[in-house]
């Protein structure tokens, strides 16, 4: 693994065990720091280079690769050229700076979608995490010019939402102000770049989301089918500890274990013996047996969206196996899908049984790996292949390089889960320190400030990087109304911005879409043989051999 507990160049740690994306295997939004990500939402893109600068040297501590996985992928860099410049730039040196370098990326069938750096929010639904801490990610994500996604079951475990019986098409939602909350909180800093994408599964399929949404906002969202995520091959479940509430939720129509109906369950509550029940929505498809079943229901489900108003239509897809995989990709080509999400094993942001995320799926390289190759099977057809976004295990810079180069050119955009909620964790909890009053409302754990955080500052201008940055934007008077969770938002977008710039410029590309597969060397055999990315001292080989011959 490349990632060790701690890290003496940057001076962090990670409080559990270290992941393969650089996070704690268990991410507590309580936490006092200090992991990369936790740090880099306070001061930004300092954390890029080694601290103590003026009396270190630094160097690094990764030169062997071991085992198959996104860190034995390396960047190349080049001695000449300069590929994508904006126009307006020359190939001058002046020119050729990493800040000139292009981050804007969008994709679509007939509707683009851009972003300014090619990030998007994993699906934060029904979980509690998503609920307390939506704003800070909604609005951090606005203001970046990224798309976020609104999960699953938000409207069905919401207590004030009001589901009637009515056929759907005359519309089965009477009211859901927790969704309205989130797409609301995120269209009030909207600008033009991103979007919001509401998710679809079984229940909310039932419960009549989109025809809601699509009744009420019309194309200012953009609707998602889902198929699975990577991290359990179960649908998505929640943990909740009241007794009323598991019993509103079976009522809802939802699978609830143990079963709150049952009267030796209730008693074994009343006692003590169960704590807690635990929410898990139902699993598609189902009803279909073959292939030809599935792409007919599919074409069936974009269409009939297209029908009631959506001209917008994405796929969320998990780490099922290599027929799965083909399927979403060509029936989402075919569907003129505007986006297709590709989730690998390993990640996960809500309450997946353990070893299912530890043992079930194909890991995110082979089945990004995979991906690229099936892609550029239809597009050798003369297929028009839909945009895609990789999905699992993404934190860092370097992660989003290899992950867009990996899947270059039909990668679009990376989208990030854990990683991009760690600063709604950490300004929140700065802003409940600094204001107690607003600490119930803003779900802040903490009393006071962590000397991790007091040794930046105590104002939220002193610790936040790109607190002025946000004002610029919005405002001074606005700022009033910017959660502090945004505000961490920003400043680690700010770090990945910056640091993906950096390695974009040193392979020399200056633009996204100029970023190839060609940019990347795998650190082992193993790697290039299970990526078909060519070993680090076999690329380029023949043509150093033909300089030297000359």
């Amino acid at each position: 693994m490349r990632f060790s507990k701690s890290n003496d160049v940057l001076g962090t740690t990670n409080r559990g065990n270290a992941a393969e994306s650089s996070l704690c295997t268990l991410c507590r939004a309580d936490c006092q720091g200090k992991c990369e990500t936790w740090l880099s939402s306070m001061v930004g893109r300092k954390l890029l280079y080694p601290r103590s600068f003026g009396i270190v040297t630094a160097g690094a501590n990764n030169t062997t690769h071991v085992g198959v996985s996104y860190n034995s992928l390396r960047i190349q860099g080049y001695a000449y050229g300069a590929q994508g410049l904006n126009k307006g730039l020359t190939n001058d040196p002046d020119d050729c700076i990493f800040p000139n370098v292009n981050l804007e990326t969008e994709f679509g069938n007939e509707i683009k979608t851009k972003a300014r750096i090619p990030l998007m929010t994993g699906a934060l639904g029904s979980t509690f995490v998503a609920t307390k801490y939506w704003d800070s990610f909604a609005i951090g994500g606005a203001l970046c010019g990224i798309p976020v996604v609104i999960g699953e079951n938000v409207v069905g475990v919401d207590r004030k939402s009001k589901i009637g019986k009515a056929k759907i098409k005359k519309g089965k939602i009477k009211s859901a102000p927790e969704l309205e909350r989130r797409i609301d909180g995120y269209l009030r800093y909207y600008d033009g770049y991103g979007a919001i994408i509401v998710q679809l599964n079984v229940e909310d399929t039932r419960n009549g989301v989109a025809e809601f949404v699509v009744n009420k906002y019309g194309n200012k969202c953009i609707i998602e089918l889902k198929w699975g995520q990577g991290a359990k091959d179960i649908g998505g479940e929640i943990q909740v500890t009241s007794l009323d509430y598991a019993l509103f939720l079976k009522n809802r129509g939802y699978v609830v274990d143990p079963d709150p109906i049952l009267p030796q369950v209730q008693k074994a509550f009343k006692e003590g013996a169960i704590k807690s029940f635990a929410r898990h929505s139902r699993l598609g498809g189902t009803n279909l047996d073959s292939v030809d079943q599935v792409q007919e229901d599919f074409m069936n489900s974009v269409e009939y969206l297209r029908k009631i108003g959506f001209k917008r239509v994405t796929l969320k897809t998990g780490s099922y196996g290599m027929t799965e995989l083909a399927m979403a990709i060509k029936f989402a080509s075919d569907a003129k899908c505007d986006l297709l999400t590709i989730d690998g094993s390993g990640g996960g942001t809500g309450m997946s049984p353990w070893n299912m995320m530890q043992s079930w799926g194909v890991p995110s390289i082979n089945l990004h790996s995979k991906a690229n190759e099936y892609a550029s099977i239809l597009a050798a057809k003369g297929e028009k292949v839909v945009d895609m976004s990789f999905a699992g295990g993404f934190a860092l810079e370097d992660s989003i390089f290899k992950g867009i180069a990996l899947g270059a050119p039909y990668t679009k955009l990376i989208c990030m889960g854990r990683g991009i909620m760690v600063p709604g964790f950490v300004g929140s909890n700065i802003e409940g320190a600094l204001h107690p009053d607003r600490r119930k409302k803003l779900s802040g754990h903490w009393d006071k400030l962590p000397k991790t955080v007091s040794s930046i500052g105590n104002s939220a201008e002193e610790i936040f990087a790109s607190y002025f940055d946000v004002e610029k934007k919005v405002g001074k008077k606005e700022m009033k109304n910017i959660p502090y969770g945004a505000i961490a938002f920003c400043t680690l977008a700010d770090k990945l911005a910056c640091g993906l710039q950096q390695l974009m410029a040193g392979a020399r590309k200056f633009s996204l879409d100029q970023i190839e597969r060609t940019d990347l060397f795998s650190g082992n055999r193993e790697t290039a043989r299970e990526t078909g990315i060519p070993h680090v001292s076999d690329v380029n080989d023949e043509t150093a051999k033909k300089i030297l011959n000359s």
